[in-house]
C-alpha cells in the first residue's frame, strides 16, 4: 500500500461511500482535507456556503432527500458552534448526517488553545456518537462505524473531531467498504398480533410519520391501507409520507390540528402508529395519547428500540424500519374493514373541510396562495419551509402528493427553508422548489442567496412580510396583553436585497397579482424571491391580531 496524507485518507473514505458533495465554510484548521479533495474535484462538490449554520442545515437537508448522510465540514470552535443547529435539527429529525470539525493540534490540546472546544462534551446530547481520529491510520475505521451509524436503526448526526496535524500525518492503511444501512425487521409473530388487534377494533386509525420512509415504502403502507380500508393521518412535517389526494388521508398532526381529527384520535379504539416518536406537536403537547399507558389500544412500530416504551406504554412495540414494516402490513392477510369505511368518508369530508381558505384581513389572502400552488406546481415539486406562524397556512393548505416533497424541521428551527431548498435543489436540480419564509426567519440565514447564485441552484423563495416574529407575538397577545415587547421588525427591502444579490426580486401586496408573479419567477433562468406583503391583522389562520387581543382582554 502507498503511504497517504491523512487529509487524502479520509478524502479517498468519503469517495468510497458514495460521497458527491460536501457543505463546508472553509478553515484552516482543516487544509488537510481540503487539499485531499481535491484530487476528487470532479465527483465530490464542494459547496461553499455563507455560514456554517447553513451549511450543516444544507447537510441536514441532503440526508433527508437522500437517505444517506448530508456532510457538513467546518472549522473549530466558532464553525463548530454555529453548525450545532443544523445538528440539533438532524437529532430530533432523525436524518442521517456526518459532521466533520478541524480540531486544534494533538500537541496543544487541553490548554484552552486557539479556539479549542471538547466536541464529546459539546455534542454528547445532540449526536448518535461523537469522537475524536487521533491516529491516521484509524481513518477508515471511523469513517466506516460513522455511516453505519448515522444511517441504522433511528438515523441521526455523528461528529468526528480531525486534528489538523493528525490531516498531515503519512501512513499506509487500507480503505474501508461501502456502508449500508442495517435496519431491523417485523416479526412473523408481530405482524400476525397486529392483525388480531386490527381485526377486534371498531374505530382504528393509522398514523405514519418519521424517519426511514422510502417511495416504496410509502406505496406499500398505501396498499395496505386501501386493503383493510383504514383511515390514514400524517405526523408533523410528514404529510409527504402518505398521498393528501388519496381518499383515505385525514388530515396532519401538526400545530394547529383539525379539531375533529382530534377527537376521532382520542375517541380511537386502536392506533397503529408506524415511524413516529409521538412527540410534543403531534401529540398537541402530550394530550392525544394518555402518557405512560394510553387509552387507545397502541401499536407503536418505530426503527429505533430505544424509543419503544420510553414515552409510551404501548399494547404491542415492533421494532422495524419504515420499508420493512410497509412491505410485511401489505402481503398480510387483509381484515375486514367495512364496519369502519363510513367514518373514513367523513373524516376525509372534515379534512377537505378544514383545507378551504377562509377570508383574512387585508389584500393579500396566503390561504389562497398556498392552494393555488398545491393545485397548480407539478406533483413532485419541493416545498421547503423553516419555523413561524406562516408554517400553519402551508402545512394546512399545501396537499403533499408523493414521497419526499416536503422538507420541514420538526425541530422547529428557524432559518432552515432558505439553505434546505438550496440543498434539495442541487440534489433534484429537475425539479421545482419552493422556500417559504417568514420576514423573521429568513433574516436568520438569507445570506445564502448568494450560495444559490453560486451554484445556479434556481429555488423560489418567498418571504411573507408583516413586520413582526408572528408566533412569539402571537403568544404575547395572548397570554401578556398589553405588554408587547421585542417582536416588531424594521425590515430591510426584500426585493432589493435579493436584487443585489443577482436574484430575481418581486414584491406582491394582492392575492390577484400572485399568479403572474410567479409564473415570472419560476421562468426567469435563475434564483428568484418574492416577497409577499402580509397584513399584520392576519396574525393566524383562525384569528386576526384584533380578535386575539379582544379575547385576551376578557380573560384579564
Amino acid at each position: 500500500m502507498k503511504a497517504r496524507a491523512g487529509g487524502q485518507i479520509l478524502a479517498d473514505q468519503l469517495k468510497i461511500q458514495g460521497v458527491d458533495r460536501i457543505f463546508c465554510l472553509p478553515g484552516e484548521s482543516f487544509l488537510g482535507l481540503l487539499d485531499g479533495l481535491f484530487e476528487h474535484r470532479d465527483s465530490i462538490h464542494i459547496v461553499t456556503t455563507r455560514h456554517e449554520g447553513g451549511a450543516a442545515n444544507m447537510a441536514e437537508a441532503h440526508g433527508k432527500m437522500t437517505g444517506r448522510p448530508g456532510i457538513c465540514l467546518v472549522t473549530r470552535g466558532p464553525g463548530a458552534s454555529n453548525a450545532s443547529i443544523g445538528i440539533h435539527t438532524a437529532f430530533q429529525d432523525s436524518t442521517p448526517l456526518i459532521l466533520l470539525i478541524g480540531q486544534v493540534g494533538r500537541k496543544t490540546v487541553d490548554r484552552e488553545a486557539f479556539q479549542e472546544i471538547d466536541y464529546r462534551r459539546m455534542f454528547g446530547q445532540m449526536a448518535k456518537w461523537v469522537a475524536q481520529i487521533d491516529d491516521a491510520a484509524r481513518i477508515p475505521e471511523y469513517i466506516g462505524r460513522a455511516f453505519y451509524t448515522a444511517m441504522s436503526g433511528r438515523p441521526g448526526p455523528v461528529v468526528l473531531a480531525l486534528p489538523e496535524d493528525m490531516l498531515r500525518d503519512k501512513v499506509q492503511v487500507a480503505d474501508v467498504k461501502r456502508a449500508q444501512a442495517v435496519h431491523a425487521a417485523p416479526s412473523p409473530d408481530a405482524i400476525e398480533e397486529l392483525r388480531a388487534h386490527l381485526q377486534a377494533a371498531e374505530r382504528p386509525l393509522l398514523i405514519v410519520g418519521g424517519a426511514t420512509w422510502t417511495a416504496e415504502a410509502v406505496r406499500d403502507i398505501t396498499q395496505f391501507s386501501e386493503a383493510n380500508r383504514l383511515p390514514v393521518a400524517a405526523t408533523f412535517r410528514c404529510q409527504d409520507c402518505f398521498d393528501n389526494r388519496h381518499e383515505h388521508y385525514i388530515g396532519d398532526l401538526g400545530l394547529a390540528i383539525n379539531p375533529k381529527l382530534s377527537e376521532r384520535i382520542k375517541s380511537s379504539d386502536l392506533l397503529i402508529v408506524a415511524g413516529p416518536r409521538l412527540g410534543e406537536i403531534s401529540t398537541s403537547g402530550y394530550s392525544l395519547i394518555e402518557i405512560p399507558t394510553p387509552r387507545q389500544k397502541l401499536i407503536h412500530i418505530h426503527s429505533g428500540v430505544e424509543e419503544l416504551g420510553r414515552v409510551y406504554s404501548p399494547t404491542l412495540a415492533i421494532n422495524s424500519s419504515m420499508t420493512e414494516l410497509a412491505r410485511a402490513l401489505r402481503a398480510m392477510p387483509p381484515v375486514d374493514g367495512g364496519r369502519w369505511q363510513n367514518s373514513i368518508s367523513e373524516a376525509r369530508e372534515q379534512y377537505l373541510s378544514f383545507i378551504v381558505p377562509g377570508q383574512v384581513p387585508g389584500e393579500l389572502n396566503f390561504g389562497e396562495i398556498v392552494s393555488f400552488l398545491s393545485k397548480t406546481l407539478p406533483e413532485d415539486a419541493i416545498v421547503s419551509n423553516g419555523a413561524g406562524n406562516h408554517t400553519v397556512w402551508i402545512h394546512r393548505y399545501f396537499m403533499h402528493k408523493i414521497f419526499r416533497t416536503q422538507i420541514a424541521p420538526t425541530s422547529g428551527a428557524m432559518g432552515y427553508s432558505v439553505p434546505a431548498a438550496i440543498a434539495a435543489k442541487l440534489a433534484a436540480p429537475e425539479r421545482t422548489v419552493v422556500s417559504f419564509n417568514g420576514d423573521g426567519c429568513f433574516q436568520i440565514f438569507g445570506q445564502e442567496l448568494a450560495t444559490a447564485i453560486q451554484y445556479e441552484a434556481n429555488v423560489i423563495f418567498i418571504v411573507v412580510n408583516n413586520g413582526m416574529l408572528g408566533t412569539i407575538r402571537m403568544h404575547q397577545e395572548r397570554n401578556y396583553p398589553g405588554r408587547v415587547i421585542a417582536t416588531d421588525l424594521k425590515n430591510p427591502d426584500f426585493v432589493a436585497l435579493a436584487q443585489a444579490y443577482g436574484v430575481f426580486g418581486e414584491r406582491v401586496t394582492r392575492t390577484a397579482d400572485f399568479p403572474d408573479a410567479f409564473e415570472r419567477a419560476a421562468n426567469c433562468g435563475k434564483a428568484s424571491l418574492l416577497e409577499l406583503v402580509a397584513d399584520p391583522e392576519a396574525l393566524t389562520v383562525s384569528q386576526s391580531l384584533s380578535e386575539i387581543r379582544e379575547n385576551a382582554a376578557k380573560n384579564l
